[in-house]
């Protein structure tokens, strides 16, 4: 009895508790639902004079929002460490899914050839897949490498994987701001892992000052160049120059941000939303401002900053060096793509196209968004807490 008494007495202490991160998924709920009412205030108008049906944009996102509900459910229930072993395949897929672009399967929207097209008239872009490819495949590289990644010629050849990835994206979809969040990803997880982190950020606050440089001294002088992009930066420093051309959209975005006040005109209120071009995507943000005002974007800063607190929190707690280092790599593309989209309404950038995450129209967004937090999640279940 006495050794019975002693061995129950050796085995109490803490208790395992498997994790699971409802925080996340209740913020993502919001965050969804909010989307999806400001899309429907937003696209209405179009969508009656595009479809003759007020709630065409609306019908496809909630459909996109619903399936990729489901597909968190399932690739929550994965085990993440499936995907070391796959993690290269997927990446060279997505190179490959990019060639096609160039291909008669590639599809044209609005000038721009980004697009694969699939059957019953849908299409997909094949950039997603690049950033979930980056997210996955370079902490491989990086976990591989081992004590060699601790070298500034490590840490080059994992950038390098990031380039080669970024440099399809921008070479064969023709889509710069989708090969900038993709270098910066690989970038961003880089410089976590690698215990120069210092000389990394510096270095990115150094080219980011070479370039804000280059573009006051010679932006001006771009405005005849041929590349759009040049162009977009003339347009940048003076949208009033070219009100009636590039420069309409963001100041038409400006207009309605200065109108909306602190609480706004009210939902559904606003005029602007009738004349800006391409309103539900990556300028759905403008409308935000004039219908819900000042308050309105607090809201949705505060979503979004829930939502990267939660995903820090995991991949902090996240029991191996690949689960923080692909929750890292979610963290990076969403904060990214969540300041390039701000700073693009609010004119502190030139326009880029970055949609807002979770909130602009977009199937493929939508669903290789909802993809990443299953990932997020299915990396919280691997958590143990101390009951």
């Amino acid at each position: 009895m006495a050794g019975t008494r002693r061995r129950r007495k050796e085995n109490t202490g803490p208790v395992p508790v498997r994790y699971y991160d409802y925080s996340l998924v209740a913020v993502l709920v919001f965050l969804v639902c909010f989307g999806l009412v400001m899309l429907y205030s937003t696209s209405a108008y179009t969508a009656l004079i595009e479809n003759d049906d007020s709630m065409y944009y609306f019908k496809r996102q909630i459909l996109f929002c619903g399936a990729g509900f489901v597909i968190i459910y399932i690739v929550s229930r994965i085990n993440y460490h499936w995907y070391i072993g796959k993690a290269k395949a997927i990446y060279f897929f997505s190179l490959f899914l990019m060639l096609l672009v160039k291909t008669p399967l590639g599809k044209e929207v609005n000038g721009a050839r980004r697009w694969i097209r699939l059957p019953l008239g849908q299409q997909f872009q094949p950039s997603e897949l690049a950033k979930i490819a980056v997210i996955l495949f370079i902490p491989v590289v990086i976990c591989k490498m081992g004590k060699e990644f601790r070298s500034l010629q490590g840490a080059a050849k994992t950038l390098a994987w990031g380039g080669v990835c970024a440099a399809a994206v921008l070479f064969l979809t023709d889509n710069l701001s989708t090969a900038v969040i993709v270098f910066g990803i690989t970038y961003i997880v880089v410089a976590v892992a690698h215990p120069w982190t210092k000389a990394f950020l510096a270095l990115a606050g150094t080219g980011v000052a070479g370039l804000v440089a280059f573009v006051l001294f010679f932006g001006s002088s771009l405005a005849s160049s041929s590349d759009f992009r040049l162009r977009r930066l003339a347009v940048w420093l003076n949208p009033e120059q070219y009100a009636d051309g590039l420069g309409y959209q963001t100041l038409q975005g400006l207009y309605a941000i200065g109108s909306g006040g602190f609480f706004g005109k009210g939902l559904g209120n606003s005029a602007q939303k009738m004349v800006i071009p391409e309103v539900q995507n990556d300028m759905i943000l403008t409308v935000i401002c004039e219908e819900l005002g000042v308050f309105g974007v607090i809201v949705v800063l505060v979503l979004f900053g829930m939502l990267l607190y939660r995903i820090l929190f995991i991949a902090q707690n996240a029991p191996d060096m690949y689960g923080t280092l692909v929750v890292t790599g979610i963290f990076a593309h969403i904060a990214l793509q969540v300041f390039l989209n701000i700073a693009v309404v609010t004119k502190m950038i030139p326009n880029t196209g970055v949609t807002l995450p979770f909130i602009s129209y977009g199937g493929t967004s939508v669903l290789f968004l909802m993809a990443e937090m299953g990932i997020v999640l299915g990396v919280s279940r691997t958590i143990k807490l101390s009951e």
